[in-house]
């Protein structure tokens, strides 16, 4: 089962370790896309991330996110700058009263300070008697308004200088009240405490990356020509401009006593007060929650015309803060680009599983995605403490650990040459330094410092533990595995021919990585066999650490019910699958072995011996042997 416990981190290793071609990050920030003369057949190898896998995921994250955040914010908020020392702090209130009748003016400009209010041309749209936090106005009765509009990409307008020439585009939206003008040079007509100003970026810069793939023998590839050339030209990324056609401007309807420099981040982002008055100017939020990263499209010389759908809408409070909350980054930003890259494309598979399934069973996911977790965490600390705990080696095959660490070792120099994001390969190492503890429990590990290595470095000497050697285990686990390489062995050796014939590659480095890795994804189950295998020659499943297995089973179950309910590929469905038929092996195993004779119970005596007495004796010393091994084994897995 160590083996099962690898083979599903190499799933979710694959799946996270993708990189998207469709990876956005928040307004202005350069994102890195996916590759482009990547092979097809090796995208295959690489498993789409599922709605299942995400939600676990992003479950995981949300708590450990909110654990690091709570510790950080024991202390008491930051004091604004701007209040005097020992001035008291008033409660404040909105500039904007309740049904205000306001002005909408959106401007488009190339500049991110936006001055040009003559420019009819900059004008893309004005919507006049707008009512502050009314939910019954508009075209479909929810208060909300729509403008759509075709932005003119030909030479010599302003959209061609803003956007084909691979700069920058603002959009400007300004509320004023009524009968106010959000030009400050028009006298009488703009007041400051009248005027709400924000602006954001439209366009969304994105590196597309080129990874240089060949066939190692011919030296041939599949790649496009003309993304070959771009590599050569540009280097291996390129940083295009993408558009989205589809915008929401939210108002919040809130009228809170907000104290400044007491407002709780993420929200102290975006609550601006007014510096004489004190008070705070309504919320002026751009919503693209529900703009997904493959609906962006890169901007080209082809393109005449761009389409952009603006929509206002007002927003209450409290789904303001779980927008605010789903976009804010952590300002303790000392991760790559890359993780919050991967964060974005877990974040659009929530969304779609949100748009898309049916309520009732992601609500059904979402529960047992919480139990899921619980269970892999139980199976964690148990086996922590079978290992840590365990004083003999008999019935346990070592080999299947040792065989363990080889495989996290593949693991995360696969996924450090794939450039995986900063979270996932901190996890496998994290798993890999547990398989070289359990290393320690199994066998003898000390530093012989007379015979050093090229006479500096101490050399580290394994040997295997006297209660491995001095029973009957160590002959059957080296028969295992015996038996185990005639079939391994040939199914290796197709695998890399295979590989080495059909896939592309960086370079041979990578080719050996990939094969090793993709070998054990497809063929990794098989190594959990050498425990059934010393499991039937001894006659006994004593030994094992069955509260962790019986986590393991759980969480393989529910990979099975979910695997059939959710869209999954196939090679995900046989994977779980497999693992169930050797986990009932292990359940049909301890119903047959469920006494064990050769146990010597707590008055010295083995049911072996007792049955040479007396028929009678034979079954009171089974009776005694069957309660012995289930209090012994109890005790082992406490």
């Amino acid at each position: 089962m160590a083996a099962q416990e690898t083979q599903a981190a190499q799933q979710s290793s694959v799946s996270n370790g993708e990189v998207s071609s469709n990876g956005a990050a928040a307004s202005g920030e350069v994102v890195q896309t996916g590759a482009t003369a990547l092979d097809p057949q090796q995208q295959q190898q690489q498993q789409q991330p599922n709605a299942w896998q995400v939600i676990k995921g992003v479950l995981f994250r949300i708590f450990i996110i909110w654990a690091i955040s709570s510790w950080f914010r024991r202390g008491p908020s930051t004091p604004d700058p701007s209040t005097p020392a020992g001035a008291p702090r008033l409660p404040s209130r909105n500039l904007f009263p309740k049904d205000t009748l306001m002005d909408l003016y959106v401007y488009i400009s190339e500049n991110e300070i936006f001055t040009d209010f003559n420019n009819t041309e900059a004008l893309f749209w004005y919507q006049q008697d707008l009512v502050y936090g009314d939910w019954t106005t508009g075209e479909s009765g929810d208060g909300c308004y729509e403008h759509y509009q075709e932005l003119d990409l030909s030479e010599n307008t302003i959209f061609f200088f803003c956007v084909k020439q691979n700069g920058s585009t603002y959009i400007h939206i300004y509320f004023t009240k009524s009968g106010f003008h959000p030009d400050p040079k028009r006298k009488g007509q703009y007041r400051r405490l009248s005027t709400v100003h924000s602006t954001r970026m439209l366009n969304k810069y994105k590196r597309r990356k080129f990874l240089k793939t060949k066939n190692l023998l011919t030296g041939e590839t599949e790649a496009d020509p003309e993304m070959i050339k771009r590599a050569e030209s540009h280097g291996p990324v390129e940083i295009i401009s993408h558009w989205h056609p589809n915008l929401t401007i939210n108002m919040v309807d809130d009228h809170t006593a907000w104290v400044k420099g007491s407002v709780p981040p993420p929200l102290d982002q975006h609550v601006k007060f007014d510096a004489v008055s004190g008070d705070y100017y309504p919320i002026v939020y751009f919503n693209d929650y529900w703009n997904l990263q493959k609906d962006y499209h890169p901007i080209n010389e082809t393109l005449q015309n761009l389409p952009l759908r603006l929509s206002y809408c007002p927003l209450s409070l409290w789904r303001w803060q779980l927008y605010a909350a789903q976009s804010a980054r952590s300002p303790w930003n000392f991760l790559a680009d890359d993780t919050y890259e991967q964060s974005d494309e877990d974040q659009d598979s929530v969304k779609v599983a949100l748009l898309e399934t049916n309520p009732y069973l992601l609500g059904l996911t979402i529960v047992v995605s919480i139990v899921h977790s619980i269970f892999e965490f139980l199976a964690f600390k148990n086996d922590i403490q079978f290992w840590n705990s365990r004083q003999s080696l008999e019935g346990l095959s070592v080999r299947s650990i040792i065989f363990g660490v080889f495989q996290s070792l593949v693991v995360l120099l696969y996924i450090l040459d794939n450039e995986t994001n900063f979270v996932v390969q901190v996890s496998v190492f994290i798993g890999l330094l547990i398989d070289f503890w359990k290393i320690t429990k199994v066998m003898d590990v000390r530093l012989d410092r007379e015979n050093r290595i090229a006479g500096i470095f101490p050399r580290l000497i394994f040997k295997d533990k006297s209660t491995y050697v001095d029973s009957s285990t160590k002959i059957y686990d080296d028969m295992a595995f015996k038996y185990l390489s005639w079939l391994l062995y040939p199914l290796f050796g197709c695998y890399a021919v295979y590989s080495l014939l059909y896939v592309e590659h960086k370079g041979w480095y990578s080719w050996v990585l990939s094969m090793l890795y993709g070998f054990l994804l497809t063929f990794g189950f098989i190594t959990m066999t050498p425990q059934l295998f010393i499991n039937y020659k001894m006659k006994s499943v004593a030994h094992l650490p069955w509260r962790m297995l019986t986590y393991k089973a759980l969480n393989t179950f529910i990979d099975d019910l979910f695997a059939f309910v959710i869209k999954m590929p196939m090679m995900y469905r046989i994977g779980c699958l497999r693992d169930d038929v050797v986990f009932f092996i292990y359940l049909y195993q301890r119903w047959i072995y469920r006494v064990d004779p050769n146990r010597v119970n707590e008055f010295g005596t083995s049911g072996v011996e007792r049955s040479k007495d007396s028929p009678a004796q034979a079954v009171a010393a089974d009776t005694t042997a069957a309660i012995t091994d289930k209090s012994e084994g109890e005790k082992k897995n406490d």
